[in-house]
């Protein structure tokens, strides 16, 4: 049987980069390895789920819906055991969850504000599971795990816009090129200098490769380096505070 999977591949480095970061900055303990496949599922869960909304296959969606949520569940329940509060992050994540039904249910999948919206839910895999060894939410978790990660995959989905659906809007490329540029700038003004690093790959890449014929696959490759880029010089800084 053949895996019914996302077609978002920009999507898995938002599954996994604010989770691990979480975990760098809080400590690893071996019940994150059954925490980060139930959150990994229930990722793949979710993309059938959605798509019941748009009315169309709805038997077939909700038969891997259960395929992929059952065994989530499962994998879920050592964090839940071990610290039931956990339970409160994937509550913060449903209103999310619901602006994407919306946008799904009117062939809207990729508006802006869709996107964002499935960003900060999955930013909020960082504070889970960082929380879940260390029983809090520290400042760090926040920027360097949560915030940093929203910041960065906003800019992901401003670059990726203007090379595909919104590459001859001019207006757009500037928003972009304007975003990418501040969110360095105050990186600078905040004397973090490993992250203003982290985010200056997004920023060249924003501006040198507008406007240039690169396939899907050739700026999904790119995109994959940049996030790599960009989680090893966030743990870096989050293990300097160590």
């Amino acid at each position: 049987m053949k895996l019914f999977l996302p077609k978002q591949h920009g999507a898995w480095a938002m599954v996994i980069i604010p989770f691990w970061l979480g975990v760098i900055s809080s400590g690893f303990v071996w019940q994150h390895v059954p925490f980060f496949f139930g959150w990994l599922l229930l990722y793949l869960a979710t993309y059938p789920m959605l798509l019941i909304f748009k009315k169309k296959k709805v038997s077939y969606y909700i038969k891997w819906t259960i395929i992929y949520l059952v065994p989530a569940w499962l994998l879920l329940l050592f964090p839940l055991f071990e610290r039931p509060p956990i339970i409160y992050f994937g509550l913060l994540m449903i209103p999310f969850f619901v602006i994407n039904a919306y946008y799904t249910s009117i062939n809207r999948d990729r508006a802006f504000m869709n996107d964002i919206s499935a960003i900060c839910a999955f930013s909020i895999a960082g504070l889970a599971s960082s929380y879940f060894s260390a029983g809090m939410i520290s400042t760090e978790t926040l920027i360097y795990s949560f915030l940093s990660s929203i910041l960065f995959f906003i800019g992901c989905t401003f670059y990726v816009k203007t090379m595909i659906r919104e590459k001859k809007n001019s207006r757009f490329k500037w928003v972009s090129w304007v975003y990418h540029t501040l969110l360095v700038l105050s990186w600078m003004v905040l004397g973090l200098w490993i992250v203003v690093f982290a985010y200056i790959p997004s920023l060249v890449r924003a501006i040198m490769f507008y406007g240039k014929k690169l396939s899907p696959k050739q700026i999904g490759i790119y995109e994959i380096v940049n996030s790599a880029i960009f989680f090893i010089l966030i743990t870096i800084q989050i293990l300097k505070l160590k």
